[in-house]
C-alpha cells in the first residue's frame, strides 16, 4: 500500500518480554527493540507485560485513516500513551481535531484517526492486545489497497 508516495507496512512482532519469569523491572530502549521498516515511517517495537512500547520516526507526511476503515466507526479503539520529540501529531476524533508538538505528552483516547508530520519522532505505550488487533486490520487494509 501506498500512503503519501510510499509503500505503507504494519508491524508485527513477536518480541516479548515477560519480566515475571525474569524477576526483573521490564526496560526497553530503542537499541533493544525489534526494529521494523514501514516504508514512512521506521518502529522499534517491544511487547512488555501486556503493553506494546514503541519509539517511532516518521519519513513522510501519513493519514492513517484509510488503514484503520472497519474498525469501530473507522477510528482506532485501542488508547495511547506517548511522547513527541519532535515534529507534529494531528489526531482527529468524532468532535474536535488536536495537534501534538514537540515536548507534548499525549494521551489519545480510543476512537481517534492519527495523522503524522515527516519527521516526528515520538515514543508511545499502548495495550498490546488491543494494539495487536488493530494492526490486524491495518494490515488487511494495506493488502486490499495494494491489490486494487
Amino acid at each position: 500500500m501506498r500512503i503519501g508516495g510510499a509503500a505503507a507496512n504494519v508491524p508485527t512482532c513477536d518480541h516479548t518480554l515477560d519480566t515475571k519469569e525474569m524477576g526483573e523491572m521490564p526496560k526497553v530502549s530503542k537499541a533493544s527493540a525489534a526494529h521494523v521498516d514501514q516504508g514512512p515511517a521506521e518502529v522499534w517495537h517491544e511487547d512488555v507485560d501486556g503493553y506494546s512500547v514503541d519509539f517511532v520516526s516518521i519519513r513522510e507526511d501519513a493519514d492513517l485513516a484509510p488503514l484503520l476503515k472497519g474498525l469501530p466507526d473507522d477510528r482506532c479503539p485501542c488508547p495511547h500513551w506517548g511522547y513527541l520529540f519532535k515534529g507534529r501529531l494531528t489526531v482527529r476524533y468524532a468532535d474536535r481535531e488536536e495537534v501534538i508538538e514537540a515536548g507534548d505528552a499525549y494521551y489519545m483516547a480510543p476512537g481517534h484517526v492519527p495523522a503524522a508530520q515527516a519527521g516526528s519522532e515520538f515514543f508511545q505505550f499502548s495495550p498490546a492486545e488491543a494494539l495487536a488487533e488493530v494492526h490486524a486490520a491495518m494490515m488487511r487494509n494495506a493488502q486490499a489497497m495494494q491489490s486494487a
